[in-house]
């Protein structure tokens, strides 16, 4: 059997994932679709809009044929590092191949930039390293170096774009290990990344379906944008928890989180950085709702995605020290199959490169008990009191 590999965040699973999901397919002839999806915490630095298990309900409901999570390590890290982990993790799972969808829509301008970064890292980085000098953000000056490389020419990747910069770092991950896996892209529909949703179609962004919820408050004016079964399973989830995971619901823990350290203490949890603790403590004090709060911390220097991410860290209790301890993924967690997946497993299993995980009870290494502490801390936003379903749930299983 082949299989492709997606990474994906699914949050929640909607009507333009379910085209890439059947393109993924489609484009690379393959047998499975496995998808490596992050957690409980995802990589803008957000809680997620529903849990594990119901965004991999939703995803093997819809065509998915397995369901790995991708360590919280990497699920909440910067793009590169993001990539490296899902990248890894989907070489270790025995893929031919991965897909992603992009605003490209063809993967040569990919290699072609990876190529040019390749051989000309040293102005790249000296670029990056004078642009973030004069005050402007992080990804501005990656920007504005790569603008530099490329001029006018054409033929590489437009880096602006959210999707593209992600695929630039898939392959750039897969070309790093020299994986075997062969790169391919679809073109992006309909809607962009942080678009609002648009009535008139039946594709919408995951950010506009969560922006439309919170202002609607009701999931059934998103229907339009989500396959059937997601909309029963975030029914479902929303029945038993009588909401949907954001820092908005999260806020009161984590502004109890900032308070009980000192500010200088801050600064030992991950990403946390420049002097950024004082800031944050000081508008936790002062304010009592996420958006002003947020609003009182962003800057030009400090993106709204890079402090979110900070303040996941700081949620959690994930610090530095830890963060560097890790290189590579040590494990497959298995969070679903379908029929075929599981196939799949049974053919594949004696050449899957890591530990195949299906319990927790079996994370018995650093990684897996940070990616056990945030499902808990992910439980406690949302105002469970099971603080044992990480250890009791069992893969979700479609046939």
């Amino acid at each position: 059997m082949k299989a492709t590999g997606i990474v994906v965040e699914y949050n929640p699973f909607h009507n333009g994932h379910l085209h890439h999901a059947r393109q993924a397919k489609e484009v690379s002839g393959a047998d499975a679709v496995i998808a490596v999806m992050s957690g409980q915490f995802l990589q803008r630095g957000e809680p997620a809009f529903a849990d594990k298990w119901a965004r991999t309900q939703m995803a093997l409901a819809n065509g998915i044929d397995l369901v790995f999570e991708l360590p919280y390590v990497y699920a909440t890290a910067q793009a590169s590092d993001f990539a490296k982990g899902a990248i890894a993790l989907l070489d270790a799972a025995g893929c031919e191949s991965f897909c992603f969808g992009s605003e490209q829509g063809s993967i040569d301008p990919f290699h072609a930039s990876y190529s040019l970064l390749r051989e000309h890292r040293a102005a790249y980085e000296a670029s990056i390293h004078e642009a973030v000098q004069t005050g402007i953000s992080y990804p501005k000056a990656l920007n504005k170096a790569y603008m530099e490389l490329t001029g006018s020419e054409s033929g590489f990747a437009d880096l602006t774009q959210p999707n593209n910069i992600l695929g630039f770092h898939y392959v750039e991950a897969a070309e790093k290990r020299g994986s075997a896996m062969k790169p391919l892209t679809i073109q992006r529909i309909s809607a962009g990344y942080h678009d609002p949703v648009d009535r008139n179609s039946s594709i919408a962004s995951a950010t506009g379906i969560r922006k439309a919820f919170f202002e609607e408050g009701s999931i059934e004016e998103v229907s339009a944008f989500l396959p059937a079964p997601s909309l029963g399973v975030l029914r479902a989830f929303h029945a038993e928890y009588g909401a949907f995971g954001s820092w908005e619901r999260f806020y009161p823990l984590l502004r109890y989180s900032i308070l009980r350290e000192k500010p200088k203490n801050l600064s030992r949890f991950s990403e946390v950085t420049e002097g950024i603790e004082h800031l944050i403590y000081e508008a936790a004090k002062k304010e009592t709702e996420f958006d002003g709060f947020i609003r009182r911390i962003k800057s030009k220097r400090f993106t709204r995605t890079r402090l979110q991410r900070m303040l996941t860290h700081i949620y959690t209790g994930f610090t530095w020290e830890q963060l560097r301890s890790f290189e590579e993924p040590s494990y497959l967690r298995l969070l679903g199959m379908s029929e075929t997946g599981k196939n799949y497993l049974n053919q594949k299993k004696k050449n899957i490169a890591l530990p195949l995980i299906s319990r927790a009870a079996d994370l018995a290494d650093p990684m897996g008990e940070v990616d056990i502490h945030a499902s808990f801390m992910y439980g406690l936003g949302m105002g469970s009191g099971d603080m044992k379903k990480e250890f009791t749930t069992p893969p979700c299983y479609f046939g």
